[in-house]
């Protein structure tokens, strides 16, 4: 059961709010300072293949802000179905066209308009027919039921303040055997009440990630199964958050799980 608005931290909407102003500036400034590394340097930490990075333009992946690679742990299989939730500029959403082939189909879904504008034009630019990308947020996203094989999100549902609404919409939207992989931060110390509640700390990629056994338990609450975690990635050591990530023993891992038949 998905939980009320009064049972969570943060307000969903301010929340929401203060996610888009921050990402409006990396979709708009790439260069600027964050407390996250982002951009072709970040994809080399996070070991994605060389060859299908260099064959995007900067504007493909100046804005990418992910925290590990989805795709490395199981594959992505050619003419798959593929849903990007948090899609941002579209870094991961193109790596997919690569992966599904030109039969395949990725639908990137975000809610910032800066990055929406950047994922269109880009894909526009590149001639590419076998993606688009939706306004939508994580909770109500704007697929229909049953109709992905994959669904990946990149450093984002520790974003969203309703955690077991997503994952029953995720769930809504794979086909039975469709396969769930994310990458996301496992907060490894307690955040306090009151820290939990502050909403800087959220958009730092803090107080809204779960311990690894929190994700497994709210991943297998919406009736996934077969849930597996992928090996720790120290992604903001040298980036701004590093103090904060200390502090809470923040890694991020690539999660794994998939939807009965």
């Amino acid at each position: 059961m998905a939980q009320t608005h009064t049972e969570l931290p943060v307000d969903p909407a301010a929340l929401r709010a203060s996610v888009r102003e921050k990402y409006r500036d990396v979709a708009l400034h790439p260069d600027g300072r964050f407390h996250f590394h982002n951009g072709r340097p970040l994809a080399a930490l996070l070991g994605y293949d060389r060859a299908q990075v260099d064959s995007l333009p900067d504007r493909a992946v100046e804005s990418f802000a992910g925290v590990a690679n989805p795709f490395g742990f199981h594959p992505i299989g050619q003419n798959d179905r593929l849903v990007d939730i948090g899609s941002g500029g579209g870094f991961d959403s193109f790596v997919a066209t690569q992966l599904v082939g030109p039969e395949g189909r990725v639908v990137g879904v975000d809610m910032t308009p800066e990055m929406l504008a950047k994922s269109r034009r880009t894909a526009e630019e590149l001639e590419l027919r076998n993606v688009e990308f939706r306004e939508g947020i994580a909770e109500n996203l704007p697929i229909e039921d049953g109709w992905a094989d994959v669904v990946v999100s990149n450093g984002v549902l520790n974003l969203v303040a309703d955690k077991a609404a997503v994952f029953t919409e995720i769930f809504r939207v794979l086909r039975g055997g469709g396969r769930l992989q994310f990458a996301d931060i496992a907060v490894n110390e307690t955040v306090p009440a009151d820290a939990a509640c502050n909403i800087d700390l959220w958009t730092d990629c803090i107080a809204g990630g779960q311990s690894k056994e929190g994700w497994r338990s709210v991943i297998e609450g919406a009736g996934f199964v077969d849930v597996e975690i992928g090996p720790a990635v120290d992604v903001f050591a040298g980036a701004g958050g590093e103090e904060n990530a200390r502090r809470f023993n923040v890694l991020a891992h690539v999660f794994y799980a998939r939807k009965p038949e």
